[in-house]
């Protein structure tokens, strides 16, 4: 039992709601109580203290969408001219890369954005994983990292057609192979969870996704990309007649629990039947600005009774980084400052990124600091030199708080960051290890790049 003292305490709630002189009581993982501090502390005087010295705590930041396995993306030189699209920088970059990694490099690119999402307040993520050289127990590798890591993560393996049959097909088996291991709740108490991983619709055939809509189990929802680029959409009507959205929506692929990255450049019906389907969609701001294939409507989905979460693709696991970038972005593309409010980065950020999440986790709240929900938050060192409310939060988010003024990480009651110091990880050996190993994937990398 663990009693949390000295906080500005963030509820997430809606309406949200900022309490001051109140602790919170944790018990196993979830939070037991809140309540004022005198009282609590009166009660349970056996309890482990934590003196929040004053900070703000709040639930833990969610990512709805990420890449571990591009950790060593990080300083990598492309050969040659520089990829003038998106289609050239998968054929340039990414698939070369994945194709480097061997079953080590698969639990050093975890560990290290494993690191980098304690640190940085993010506590529950997304995970999209490839690494068609080293396919068969890689969500196990993953899977042991996180479980060491403390922190909580939705796993799958991305199918494609692009290494040949064969590797399709172990991606299939190493999919189901671990849905069925991940539902057996391990050791790590649940704190780790599967979904079916596609890569997207211009690497994927007809047999394959029949496949694929065939060997999932009941009730298992799929994590796809689509339409990041145009050339998703324009494969697709070649492949099918059809485009991205209404050829998975044929193939029985969205759903409640099926996530769909990016969709940049769906029409109008597509947007119905993500709709219609109860299927996610999740921005990615920071990566589609990078690849330069624009911004998703965003707003207009949200309008359209979408549901929308926000993830960062792969980029440092800083979500505030990730609503500010979007608060920006839709500003200049639309060219106009009225667009995606505050109000939206936190629908998106906060309520429907813990709506997605507890898909995976639906035994307790996630998002919320309130009794029953998982403990899962997060300490902020900050000091407004303006009056910060309930209605001003998101603003004071956007334009005053950053991950650096995190101090602690706690997940489902366990204490993974204490004063900026790691608990469940060596970052320095982690680093280390990553250091030595990245010299030679960069070689095998460059081994498999077209010219």
């Amino acid at each position: 039992m663990k009693l949390i003292t000295n906080a500005k305490i963030i509820t997430w709630e809606e309406p949200n709601h900022v309490l001051a002189g109140q602790a919170v009581l944790i018990e196993g993982d979830r939070i037991e109580a809140i309540a004022p501090e005198a009282k609590l502390t009166g009660e349970y005087p056996e309890a482990e203290r934590i003196d929040a010295g004053g900070q703000y705590v709040m639930p833990g930041n969610i990512c709805a969408h990420t890449h571990f396995y591009g950790a060593f993306a990080r300083g990598l030189a492309i050969p040659g001219s520089a990829p003038k699209d998106f289609p050239e920088i998968l054929r340039k970059l990414w698939w070369p890369l994945d194709k480097s990694l061997m079953m080590e490099d698969v639990r050093a690119s975890a560990e290290v954005m494993l690191v980098d999402a304690i640190k940085h307040g993010t506590t529950t993520l997304i995970d999209h994983h490839a690494s068609p050289n080293a396919i068969d127990g890689s969500l196990d590798v993953i899977a042991d990292a996180v479980d060491l890591s403390g922190l909580r993560a939705v796993l799958c393996y991305e199918v494609t057609d692009r290494d040949g049959p064969d590797k399709a097909q172990a991606g299939i088996q190493e999919n189901i192979r671990f849905l069925g291991k991940s539902s057996a709740k391990g050791s790590n108490g649940g704190r780790v969870a599967a979904t079916f991983g596609l890569h997207a619709s211009l690497t994927l055939s007809e047999e394959t996704l029949e496949a694929c809509r065939q060997a999932a189990p009941e009730g298992v929802g799929f994590h796809i990309h689509v339409a990041e680029h145009e050339a998703d959409e324009y494969d697709s009507l070649n492949k099918s007649g059809s485009r991205v959205v209404d050829r998975l929506y044929k193939h029985g692929i969205l759903g409640p629990k099926t996530i769909v990255a990016h969709a940049i450049h769906i029409d109008i019906k597509e947007a119905e039947l993500l709709a219609d389907s109860g299927t996610w969609v999740t921005h990615q701001p920071r990566s589609n600005m990078n690849n330069g294939v624009g911004a998703a409507p965003i707003e207009d989905f949200l309008r359209a009774g979408i549901n929308v979460g926000i993830g960062t693709d792969g980029f440092s696991h800083t979500m505030w980084e990730e609503w500010k970038t979007a608060y920006l972005l839709h500003k200049v593309w639309h060219r106009d400052p009225r667009r995606f409010s505050g109000s939206d980065a936190v629908q998106i950020g906060v309520h429907n990124n813990a709506a997605l999440a507890n898909k995976f986790f639906p035994e307790a709240q996630l998002g919320k600091l309130v009794p029953g929900a998982f403990a899962d938050l997060i300490f902020v060192d900050y000091h407004p030199h303006t009056p910060l409310t309930e209605g001003n939060l998101p603003w004071q988010i956007i334009f005053g708080f950053n991950e650096s003024m995190i101090t602690t990480t706690v997940v489902s009651g366990k204490v993974l960051m204490r004063d900026r110091q790691l608990l469940t990880l060596d970052e320095e050996a982690i680093a280390a290890k990553a250091r030595q190993l990245a010299p030679h994937v960069w070689e095998r990398y460059n081994s498999f790049v077209p010219n």
